[in-house]
């Protein structure tokens, strides 16, 4: 769908292979446009409303030129080889077209010609023109004449000369590039004049707007959390809260602005996180088989500081020391249970800082704890016990000091996963009665993840229905 430049008229494009007009403040189709080849999967008005044409592009890869006084066809711009993604207009008489074969065309209106081909060597989804006014040298550009920037499969923003068909600016970015389409290529991308910015959509439904004029990053908001397996306050004064969805990828939310850090470093779907006491190191846990310490640092960006490798199968569940942050704790589907020392070149501000990448963290301590999967780990208020929860229908106490067994709890008669809310259903209880004082129905579905910040007057739940909430126990 696309609104003409005085966004009273509507082009929607179908699978019927027609394109319908709608007039938008007197409620009527005005046109119906037919000889589109298959489906129509792209319309755009011509800038300059009086010369009431529209362009558009189907399945034969064609960009047709409509004239709307006669409903007719007028020409055909032939020179892509596969699906046109986008059009953008310089000026009356110039159009710049993106596809996914690759190029990016630049046509002149006048004669209905191809004036230049620019090989950008990515699948391209989005194509977008710089304007000749404003200040981007710190992108390369360093003269008059069209610019443009593209988005596609290789999840970057790149900036390209016409005159030349060079690429002038490569977006820094700290993942390796993609050939072939992944979760960090970009579907959309558009300039908003009014704020000088691009706003990028990524194949992870992630919404990011980016510096017109230096493409930094300026926000990022998540458009989709997928299943969300775990959430936890985290920041100075929980300003923050961490959320593992059903995906490789963490996602930090500042509270007050609901702008989201997206954190890279596992490779398969994260299953869990714990906070330490003073909310700014985390640790998670993935498929992956591997265990990660993160820290916040200044201005709440939040980076990787500390790997560990060790496990046979998937760590399935976490617990950080409460006291200091001094160790963590393991439990994965291989049934052992594994506490990894913290160096205190981590713990300590100053020397984190310097860190650019995660330093190798050790086992100090490996048992086989129970004889099926380890759903659940917890450490104690003093750090001197541990307790688990597996597969097998067993609950086990532990020493912190060298993982030896103190006690073993049976009785069960399915396998422990902690305490999760199966209904979606939030309670708070009462201890000296036993009596359930509220019950909040937020969730559709299993509630994976619960959390309480530090004054105890705020709580957030994360649910496979994709949703997190931070009901007010004050409010309650």
């Amino acid at each position: 769908m696309a609104f003409d430049p005085t966004a009273t008229l509507l082009a929607t494009g179908g699978c019927d292979s027609t394109i319908k007009i709608w007039d938008m403040v007197k409620h009527y189709c005005t046109h119906n446009l037919k000889g589109s080849s298959g489906v129509v999967h792209l319309v755009e008005f011509h800038p300059d409303v009086s010369r009431l044409q529209l362009f558009s592009s189907s399945m034969d890869y064609k960009i047709r030129i409509w004239d709307l006084s006669s409903s007719k066809c007028v020409a055909l711009l032939d020179g892509h080889f596969s699906a046109v993604t986008s059009l953008a207009f310089a000026d009356g008489n110039t159009l710049l077209s993106s596809g996914r074969d690759k190029i990016c065309m630049v046509w002149d209106l006048d004669t209905r010609q191809s004036k230049r081909t620019v090989p950008v060597y990515e699948t391209v989804e989005a194509a977008v023109l710089l304007p000749e006014e404003g200040d981007f040298s710190q992108l390369g550009v360093k003269k008059k004449g069209l610019h443009f920037v593209t988005a596609g499969s290789k999840g970057i923003l790149r900036v390209w000369e016409v005159a030349t068909a060079a690429c002038v600016h490569t977006q820094p970015v700290p993942f390796a590039l993609q050939e072939e389409p992944s979760e960090r290529s970009l579907s959309q991308c558009r300039f908003v004049p009014a704020r000088n910015e691009l706003l990028t959509v990524s194949m992870e439904h992630n919404i990011i707007f980016y510096d017109a004029q230096t493409l930094q990053l300026r926000k990022q908001l998540a458009g989709y959390n997928e299943e969300v397996l775990d959430v936890k306050f985290l920041g100075p004064g929980d300003s923050h809260i961490v959320v593992a969805t059903n995906s490789p990828q963490l996602k930090v939310f500042e509270l007050a602005t609901s702008h989201c850090q997206i954190l890279y470093g596992h490779t398969e779907t994260i299953l869990a996180l714990d906070v330490f006491r003073k909310g700014l190191m985390f640790v998670t846990c993935a498929k992956d088989r591997s265990v990660r310490l993160w820290r916040m640092g200044r201005a709440g960006r939040v980076s990787c500081v500390g790997l560990g490798l060790g496990h046979a199968h998937g760590v399935g569940a976490v617990s950080c020391s409460r006291l200091k942050e001094s160790f963590v704790v393991t439990s994965s589907q291989d049934c052992t249970i594994k506490i990894w020392n913290i160096p205190e070149s981590l713990t300590s501000k100053a020397k984190a800082a310097l860190i650019s990448s995660p330093e190798p963290l050790h086992a100090r301590v490996t048992e086989r704890g129970h004889n099926k999967d380890i759903n659940s780990v917890a450490v104690s208020p003093n750090d001197k016990l541990l307790a688990t929860g597996s597969q097998d229908r067993l609950a086990k106490l532990w020493s912190c000091s060298d993982c030896s067994l103190l006690g073993v709890f049976s009785g069960h008669k399915r396998g422990i996963w902690c305490v999760h809310g199966s209904d979606g259903l939030l309670k708070l209880w009462t201890i000296k009665t036993n009596e359930c004082v509220k019950t909040l129905d937020g969730h559709e579905d299993k509630i994976w993840g619960l959390h309480s910040n530090k004054k105890d007057d705020m709580v957030v739940t994360a649910s496979s229905d994709s949703c997190i909430t931070l009901p007010c126990w004050r409010r309650c």
